[in-house]
Parts: structure tokens; C-alpha cells; sequence
């Protein structure tokens, strides 16, 4: 039986919603105590599907509660840094949802905060979780398309209109597409091939009116090895979401998890049968030779599951185990975002620093 950590959720939009209580409270162990939560709508729902929790206004009332032990905060991206060093200074470990911070000389901070309290700090970077990436990292990690040569990955959405009263359409620090889902794409692409050489970056606004970056096209540049992350929100027809390519052959995939529209859904891998397991219709397709072998034909795609992060963030906690996503790791994410900005801006490479 797992040894119980109390949780406090600071954020009940839809990172709340969705991806973070609906998950973590399916690990066993993890207790999920109190809610903050300012707007009615969502302090009438978290009440009614956590009603042994508490619901709270002030982000203090969790992070100087006595009782807490892990602090998951799903709030504004601008907020992230001070929530985290408050927690981290009440001797909470602490989740922050993605992306990490602003800047990197903030995951710095955090990061020796944390290491000075011997605290835990990760970052939900749950995309790595994701069967489509973990199918890619098995296909590449056997080998059966030799040396790889070139990696592309998008995440896309069709939105061709401004959001209204969002606070990620705003032109303020930390909002558009590279911080949102650029740093997924960044991230999976850093835990597959570490970090790259150098930086190219184009990042656009296309929509009439936008006030920030709503496409992007970054290239990571490797030895021998060109790596491509895109994202537009533009983009009406499905397009591949990974292809890579190896001296032996190629692997292409589309479609997305299918996690994501399971939580939207209100189903959880508790209740719903298969969790994680994609259609048949969007697995991957190799096109490879192996040993002398022709191999053409789907690749059926691996089990996504979030819930393993929240697991590894208990054992982190409760039995010293590593983290699958550190601090360290989620710093180097938002380095390359502000690298990319740079390359942007100057219209040139950037070495990574």
C-alpha cells in the first residue's frame, strides 16, 4: 500500500480540469486535499466531483497549510515562478505545470531552491506520456531505421479566430503558441536526442489581430541530424505529427493520444476500459529494411499514460526514486524558447548556451 501524500491544486481552468486532478487522484497515494479555485463555475464543479476536498481562494491557504505535501500548481504561466518559490520556501515539493517558468534565470532559482530545501520540483511535461511519442521512441531507440538523419515533429490546431478573455492571446510574457505547445514539441524532442548544437527559429502571427505567436518553425540543429518542430493554429487538415527518417528507412504517424479527449470527456483510466490504448486507424507506418528484410507496414502504437507521472512523483517522494521529468531538464526547454526568440529576432542561428 502506497504511503499517502497530501495535495493541494492551485488552478482549476482546464489544466485543472483535465489533465491535472482527474490524474494524479487516480495514483493511489496521492490525496488530493484542496482545491483553489476563484470562478463559480469552476468551484461548482471541482466541488462536485471532489467533494471531500476543500475549496479555497487564496493560493496561501495551500501553500501554508502544515498538512500539504505536494503543491501542483496549474495556474497563469506569469504566476508559476512565485507560486513555486513560495512553495518551495513552506517546504512543499511542488509540480508546475508546463512550461516551467518565464525565463531560464527563473528555473534556475527554483531549481537551487529546491535542491537548498531537498524538496522535489518537476514539471508536467505529460506529452512524454503520450503513445504516439512513446511508440516514436521505441521505434527509434530499436533501431530498425538505422542512423537517423532528420526528425519531424508538429502539433497543430485549427482556431481562426482570437479566444476571448484568455490570458495565452494576451501580449504579455509567457503567452502564444512557442510557450504553449512549443514547449512540448521541445521537450520530447530534448529527451529523444538531448540537447542540439544551435537554433533556427521563425515564428509568425498569422491571425488578423493577434497580439502573439501563432505559428513557429524551429529547426535543432545535431551533428548530422536536422530536427524540425512546427505549430500553427491554422491548420484545418491533420497533418503527420512525427516522421522520422533513418539511413534504413522511415517512420510517419498522425492522430493524436487519445487521453486527452478521454479526460475531456469527464472518463479517467479508472473508469474507462483500454486507457490509453489508440485505434488501429491512426497507428504509425515503417517503411524499412532489417537485416536484408523488407518491412513494410503499421506499427502498433504504445500505451500513453499520463498517470505514470504522477506515480513517479510519488515514489520520487516517498521512496527517493528519480524523477522521469526534472527541473533540469524543463530549465533547458525554456532555454531554447528564449534562444528561439533570439534567432527571431536577429534572423540568424543561434548557438545553444
Amino acid at each position: 500500500m502506497n504511503k499517502n501524500i497530501n495535495v493541494g491544486l492551485i488552478g482549476y481552468g482546464i489544466g485543472g480540469q483535465v489533465f491535472h486532478a482527474p490524474v494524479l487522484t487516480a495514483v493511489e497515494g496521492l490525496i488530493l486535499k484542496k482545491i483553489r479555485a476563484i470562478k463559480p463555475e469552476q468551484v461548482n464543479l471541482a466541488h462536485k466531483r471532489y467533494p471531500e476536498a476543500k475549496l479555497v481562494s487564496d493560493a496561501k491557504d495551500i501553500i501554508n497549510d502544515a498538512g500539504i505535501d505536494l503543491v501542483v500548481i496549474a495556474a497563469p504561466n506569469t504566476l508559476h515562478f512565485s507560486i513555486a518559490q513560495q512553495a518551495l520556501d513552506s517546504g512543499k515539493h511542488v509540480v508546475v505545470d508546463k512550461p516551467f517558468t518565464i525565463s531560464s534565470a527563473e528555473a534556475d532559482q527554483l531549481i537551487s531552491l529546491a535542491n537548498k530545501k531537498q524538496k522535489a520540483l518537476s514539471v508536467f511535461q505529460s506529452r512524454r506520456f503520450d503513445s504516439d511519442f512513446r511508440t516514436v521512441q521505441k521505434v527509434i531507440n530499436s533501431g530498425l531505421l538505422g542512423n537517423i538523419v532528420e526528425v519531424e515533429s508538429r502539433y497543430d490546431r485549427f482556431r481562426n479566430f482570437l479566444k476571448p478573455n484568455a490570458w495565452r492571446e494576451e501580449n504579455i510574457p509567457g503567452s502564444g503558441l512557442l510557450y504553449d505547445l512549443g514547449s512540448h514539441l521541445i521537450d520530447q524532442a530534448l529527451t529523444l536526442l538531448g540537447l542540439p548544437q544551435a537554433i533556427t527559429a521563425f515564428i509568425l502571427r498569422q491571425r488578423a489581430g493577434t497580439k502573439v505567436d501563432d505559428n513557429f518553425e524551429l529547426i535543432l540543429h545535431y551533428a548530422g541530424m536536422k530536427v524540425t518542430l512546427k505549430s500553427g493554429m491554422l491548420v484545418r487538415e491533420p497533418l503527420q505529427r512525427f516522421v522520422i527518417l533513418g539511413e534504413e528507412g522511415s517512420f510517419a504517424k498522425k492522430g493524436m493520444d487519445v487521453q486527452e479527449e478521454a479526460l475531456k470527456a469527464g472518463l479517467t483510466s479508472q473508469t474507462a476500459s483500454g486507457w490509453g490504448v489508440e485505434p488501429s486507424e491512426i497507428w504509425g507506418v515503417i517503411n524499412t529494411t532489417v537485416k536484408g528484410i523488407h518491412i513494410n507496414g503499421k506499427v502498433e502504437s504504445e500505451k500513453g499514460d499520463y498517470t505514470a507521472y504522477y506515480q513517479n512523483m510519488h515514489d520520487a517522494i516517498t521512496k527517493h526514486a528519480p524523477l522521469l521529468v526534472t527541473a533540469e531538464q524543463a530549465r533547458n526547454v525554456i532555454r531554447i524558447i528564449e534562444l528561439a526568440f533570439q534567432s527571431e529576432k536577429e534572423k540568424r542561428t543561434i548557438d545553444f548556451t
